[in-house]
């Protein structure tokens, strides 16, 4: 019988056709799945127990779960924290159960796992504890703070991590050359447009793969050849003129930018640049990174909360992402950009650097050793050590730089913000050095 339109099957994503089967298909996480690590070996010896996979989208925390099961000939069911309540979980833990006494294993995954209530993880919990089911858990969110903790508890928690822009490109060319994904067709697209496509996905591999499904199909044929061009790359995603190679020169052009639109105050100007990065794609870790950088660097302790800020501001990064995170990003470059300006710890550190890299050889002196053996305080280590605590003012004149250095100033506050009231405290530590000095 001929079959109809309707039974014809849909054909599948990009990214479904090419989800690995093994582990030697499958991209990044090296520190876990790398020879002789530790999730690796517990997958092939077939030891694997109940878990939690943590990171991003589209970093493998599902295919990873359908490898396992694969390997372990267990049967696998797939929960959504979505759609499925305690009535189905208690129905497939009774399954489960079954299979057990049958000598079957059952691996239960439960994508988004963040998103199941106290009772539906608390409906999992005795069938873990009697080893009726292996449950792979996967969620984008910090499971210290979204999983029960007598669960957590039970299961060995993975930290996947957003895969590399060569590990992407790596990926995208496996996809044009396997036969489940363009292998069979001819397909003419540069190394820098997939490297584009790569540094666009942000470690996301089936974004890469989306994306890359999504420039093909609309790539120029001619002669049975389907050529991808920049300008169909920008179409497709909708980023022209944004789209900037992050090893390049644009990419330390925009980031010089914001830097110095921070330490200039200009807090329009560093929002500006801070979108530019953004929307092109740019790992906000790494612009996250930067801010703590500056924080110090122009911040300093005209501000000390500064760092606080930028801090907090990388940890909101890493816990939601983007595109959530950049309003965290915006409030930590408004912030840094009208703060008070002081370079002084920058300056003390690099002045502190280049004597301490051309006088190598100055001694601790004896005062501020350590004494550990008989020896060292026969050799008068620690002789003369003034302990600052048992002082009324909590100072001592107790010489602390090498001879050759005495006297030597690093950290010169500025009178900006706050540092203004620490250059004070400073004159007066030295005051009272100098009048007490023995």
């Amino acid at each position: 019988m001929q079959s109809t339109f309707f039974e014809q099957a849909v054909p599948q994503p990009l990214a479904a056709r090419l989800r690995p089967r093994d582990l030697d298909e499958f991209a990044g996480q090296k520190h876990l799945l790398g020879p002789g690590k530790v999730l690796r070996r517990l997958i092939e010896n077939d030891s694997v127990s109940s878990m939690i996979f943590w990171g991003p989208p589209g970093v493998g925390k599902t295919t990873l779960a359908y490898i396992i099961a694969r390997r372990t000939q267990a049967e696998f069911v797939d929960f959504s924290a979505v759609t499925s309540g305690i009535k189905e979980i208690r129905t497939v833990m009774q399954q489960a159960e079954d299979n057990r006494r049958f000598g079957k294993k059952t691996i239960v995954f439960v994508d988004e796992i963040h998103r199941f209530n106290k009772a539906q993880q608390d409906a999992f919990l005795p069938f873990v504890e009697r080893g009726s089911i292996i449950l792979i858990g996967a969620t984008t969110e910090n499971p210290s703070f979204e999983v029960n903790g007598a669960l957590l508890s039970r299961c060995k928690v993975f930290v996947l991590q957003a895969l590399k822009t060569e590990e992407l490109v790596s990926l995208l060319r496996r996809a044009l050359d396997d036969p489940r994904g363009f292998g069979e067709e001819k397909v003419n697209i540069s190394p820098d447009l997939l490297e584009m496509i790569a540094n666009f996905a942000n470690g996301d591999a089936r974004s890469a793969l989306s994306t890359l499904e999504m420039v093909v199909l609309n790539g120029d044929v001619e002669d049975g050849v389907t050529t991808v061009t920049q300008e169909t790359l920008e179409q497709c995603i909708s980023k022209k003129s944004l789209l900037y190679d992050k090893k390049g020169e644009e990419h330390y052009n925009l980031i010089s930018a914001l830097h110095k639109s921070m330490r200039n105050s200009d807090p329009d100007a560093a929002v500006y640049w801070l979108a530019r990065m953004l929307e092109a794609g740019e790992d906000p870790l790494y612009v996250a990174r930067r801010v703590i950088r500056f924080a110090s660097e122009d911040v300093g302790m005209a501000d000390s909360k500064a760092l606080e800020v930028a801090v907090a501001a990388y940890q909101a990064c890493h816990f939601i992402g983007m595109p959530e995170c950049s309003v965290h990003l915006t409030h930590a470059v408004v912030y840094m950009s009208l703060a008070p300006k002081s370079n002084a710890l920058y300056m003390a550190y690099e002045h502190a650097k280049k004597d301490a890299v051309t006088m190598l050889a100055e001694p601790v002196p004896l005062v501020i050793r350590n004494a550990p053996t008989k020896l060292m305080e026969e050799l008068e280590y620690g002789k003369g050590y003034q302990y600052a605590h048992d002082t009324q003012e909590k100072l001592t004149s107790m010489q602390c730089l090498p001879d050759s250095l005495l006297g030597r100033e690093y950290y010169l506050p500025t009178d900006q913000g706050l540092e203004a009231r620490y250059a004070e405290r400073l004159k007066e530590i030295k005051q009272w050095k100098e009048t007490h000095k023995k």
